[in-house]
């Protein structure tokens, strides 16, 4: 347990605002990283008064705005079919994308439209890569980047509220801590299993059709 609590000691301790952009602006690409163990934290620490509340939002959205926008032109640069392609290679997988995904996203954009790019970062399974088929379909960029913003915000707000009020339950949250830390872990563990285990069930399938 204790190494939890040191990991979680020096997570906190290099939290501020070019790491909260930095985490984010990941978070918003491809590679896979929760804004869940972001902005909450960020925003505890407005709650001790080490970070503003202003601050923390405007890193955030900036960073998942960068993410965003990253993404958008790199659909554009490779195309739909050199984008698929990757998608089926080994390194894709290892970042839990798979053709599938990246289909999911595309119909996610083809059934909302434009509206995808704000609905779309609200929706965990879909925030990641929504912002790709916005490039295959050359989305306006002045629309994309609005709605982008707006559904950035709102979300990385809740997770702000979510942190900042958890401050106030610390005296029942912190005798916790190490087993929230473990459960949160082993979530986490698991996922990426399931995730892997979709790829590698996937990638075999291919392989014996």
């Amino acid at each position: 347990m204790e190494i939890f609590q040191t990991v979680f000691d020096w997570y906190m301790a290099n939290l501020n605002y070019w790491t909260i952009y930095l985490l984010m602006t990941i978070e918003s690409s491809f590679i896979p990283f929760p804004s869940e163990i972001v902005v909450p934290f960020a925003a505890w620490k407005a709650a001790e008064g080490s970070l503003s509340m202003w601050g923390i939002l405007l890193a955030s959205t900036t960073g998942a705005m960068t993410g965003a926008i990253f993404n958008y032109y790199l659909a554009i640069w490779i195309g739909r079919p050199l984008l698929y392609r990757l998608a089926d290679t080994k390194w894709a997988h290892a970042l839990l994308i798979t053709r599938e995904s990246v289909e999911k996203s595309e119909k996610y954009f083809i059934k909302h439209g434009k509206a995808s790019t704000f609905i779309g970062r609200l929706v965990p399974a879909v925030r990641q890569l929504i912002s790709i088929p916005a490039g295959l379909a050359r989305m306006h960029m002045g629309t994309f980047l609005l709605f982008t913003f707006l559904g950035a915000t709102i979300w990385n707000i809740i997770l702000a509220v979510v942190g900042y009020y958890a401050y106030d339950k610390r005296e029942f949250i912190l005798p916790y801590l190490d087993w929230i830390m473990y459960a949160v872990g082993a979530l986490f563990v698991l996922w990426l299993a399931w995730k892997g285990y979709q790829v590698y069930r996937k990638r075999r399938k291919s392989v014996t059709q």
